[in-house]
C-alpha cells in the first residue's frame, strides 16, 4: 500500500512541477495558444483551403503556340474558359491555332 502511495506522490509532484514550470516560463507546455489567420489554413484539408483552391483557379496563357492538337484531347471548362486537355497539358483556341495555358 505504501508503494502505491509513493508512486502517486511522485506522479503528483511531477505534475505540479510541470505546471509551475509552465507558468514561470510562459512556454505553454500544458496549454497551447492557437490563433487562426484568415487565408492561411493550417491543414490542406481545411474548409478554407479547399474553398480557396476550388474557387481561385486562374487560366494563364503562355507564349507557346501549336498549330494542331495531339490526339486524345478532351474539352473541359475551367472558370468559364473552354480548354482542350491533352494529358496534363491544357490548350486554348486562339486565332486558328492553340496556345498552351497554365492552370493555377
Amino acid at each position: 500500500m505504501s508503494n502505491r502511495l509513493g508512486k502517486i506522490a511522485v506522479v503528483a509532484s511531477l505534475l505540479v512541477a510541470g505546471m509551475i514550470a509552465d507558468f514561470l516560463s510562459g512556454a505553454g507546455l500544458f496549454t497551447v495558444n492557437v490563433e487562426a489567420v484568415v487565408g492561411r489554413p493550417a491543414t490542406p484539408v481545411s474548409v478554407a483551403g479547399v474553398a480557396r483552391r476550388t474557387t481561385r483557379r486562374v487560366v494563364r496563357r503562355t507564349t507557346v503556340y501549336v498549330a494542331t492538337l495531339p490526339g486524345g484531347c478532351t474539352t473541359v471548362v475551367i472558370e468559364g474558359v473552354t480548354l482542350q486537355q491533352c494529358g496534363s497539358t491544357y490548350y486554348q483556341p486562339y486565332n486558328n491555332q492553340y496556345v498552351v495555358v497554365v492552370i493555377e
